[in-house]
């Protein structure tokens, strides 16, 4: 009864949404420049006002390029040419104050303050440790700082480990679920959370507040145990998750976008909260066979990208978190029996645990059943605020793309309208912008990258 019953909210919802009226497609604007210098496949930028500042953060480098694309310096790499190392495999770039910005490198725990030449003017500390992995992250959303001076940024699904100590651990403790004495009890995963908060931090007085939370995808583990009692942990993915997004607005207002319906939840800079309309949408009705095609095509695609180029899919993979234990010690590949070994989101070849990453053990996915009735609006990390004070949503496309060309975006104003639909040319990604209608785009071809400034109209 009740599953009949969401179906047709959902689908009354659907019917009401999609009679909206939306805007009609048009192509983003001529493209002005385009970089020699090749790049890798996770690039983010910082726009200023005579050139950019490019985040390569595959080839883990810092490069100042002149606002034609043409020349650029490297102001941090991992070779000894600069004094500023890029020391981690992950590190974020933050519009800062004026034209300044920050570098956050969670290794170090520091954060380097860049003048507009890309000079290091200071070193700060990272205010929170625990959140140094998502500080500054663009993979998480673009994290900015609000009308107040704070910064906001997305936080991290933390998982609870109420079972974890019967997996085993120096010092003994309760190990027996159903066994007594020295035998190891049934092991229970972590639980982890399907949304995560968006935090807001004040640099000077390290003081912190959640503003909200938004959805992620859910992660569910599945755990196998061989025969000598070691257990692997492995993550088993929806590729089709219902996610929500967030951003900050030019004018200070936060946007939290819904994935369930597609609306937006805003937290005014003087500290009001609202909810605007849902947003017109074409929504698609996944049947047992859309879904279990669906499923199909992801796994041929990343069987596909792994054979064209599996180093680069490795380095492409986005940020691994990693947490082992075991039974005396362990935490190793081929550890003493009993060890527990939890990959969550990834782990280089030859990790030992798998997981969902580009080496070890084949990603699994859920069942089909498992996919949403709807096909969602957009995927997790579609959202950018541009410098006119819209939010850019790369869309899902529910059917094929006008003229065969790339993505479509929506684009989104500060009340909550849907004032444009942009497609943007095929094999490109929105990364940023910059004051008077530039765009930047990340233009791929093949496992190579090359940078494009263009215009929004």
């Amino acid at each position: 009864m009740t599953k009949v019953f969401a179906s047709i909210i959902a689908l009354g919802v659907a019917t009401s949404v999609a009679a909206q009226q939306q805007p009609p497609i048009r192509a983003l604007g001529p493209t002005v420049s385009v970089s020699k210098e090749p790049l890798g496949a996770m690039v983010y930028v910082r726009h200023l006002p005579g050139g950019v500042i490019v985040n390569d953060m595959q080839n883990r480098r810092l490069l100042l390029f002149d606002s034609t694309l043409a020349t650029f310096k490297v102001i941090a790499d991992t070779t000894s040419a600069t004094a500023n190392a890029y020391s981690g495999r992950v590190g974020g770039l933050i519009a800062y104050r004026g034209d300044s910005s920050l570098f956050v490198d969670p290794q170090s725990l520091s954060m380097l303050v860049l003048d507009p030449a890309g000079k290091v003017a200071r070193v700060m500390s990272v205010p929170r440790s625990q959140d140094a992995i998502t500080i500054g992250n663009s993979v998480f959303g673009t994290p900015t700082f609000d009308a107040s001076g704070r910064l906001v940024y997305r936080g991290f699904p933390r998982p609870r480990f109420e079972g974890m100590r019967g997996a085993g651990g120096a010092g003994g403790g309760d190990r027996g679920a159903g066994g007594g004495g020295g035998g190891a009890r049934a092991f229970t995963p972590p639980e982890i959370p399907d949304s995560t908060p968006v935090q807001r931090i004040d640099l000077t007085t390290r003081a912190v507040d959640t503003v909200g939370f938004v959805k992620t995808p859910k992660i569910k583990l599945d755990v196998q145990r061989d025969d000598n009692g070691r257990v692997t942990i492995s993550t088993m993915v929806n590729p089709l998750p219902v996610v929500d997004e967030w951003a900050v607005l030019s004018d200070g207002s936060i946007a939290m976008v819904r994935g369930r319906d597609y609306h937006v939840d805003w937290i005014r800079p003087d500290g009001s909260r609202e909810s605007t309309a849902k947003i017109p949408f074409d929504w698609k009705r996944l049947t047992d066979e859309d879904k279990a095609a669906f499923i199909d095509s992801v796994k041929a695609a990343r069987q596909r990208m792994a054979a064209s180029s599996p180093q680069a899919t490795e380095r492409a993979a986005g940020v691994a978190a990693g947490v082992a234990g075991g039974a005396g010690g362990g935490g190793a590949a081929g550890g003493p029996p009993g060890e527990v070994r939890i990959m969550i989101g990834g782990g280089p070849p030859g990790a030992g645990g798998g997981g969902m990453g580009m080496g070890g053990r084949e990603p699994q996915f859920v069942p089909a059943s498992e996919l949403p009735d709807y096909q969602p609006p957009f995927f997790a990390g579609s959202s950018r605020p541009d410098a006119e004070g819209q939010l850019w949503i790369r869309t899902i496309p529910t059917k094929a793309a006008p003229g065969g060309g790339g993505d479509v975006y929506d684009v989104i104003d500060s009340k909550g309208a849907l004032v444009d639909r942009v497609q943007v040319p095929k094999n490109r990604t929105i990364i940023g912008f910059g004051a008077g209608g530039i765009v930047y785009l990340a233009a791929r071809d093949g496992s190579t990258t090359k940078l494009e400034r263009a215009r929004v109209r």
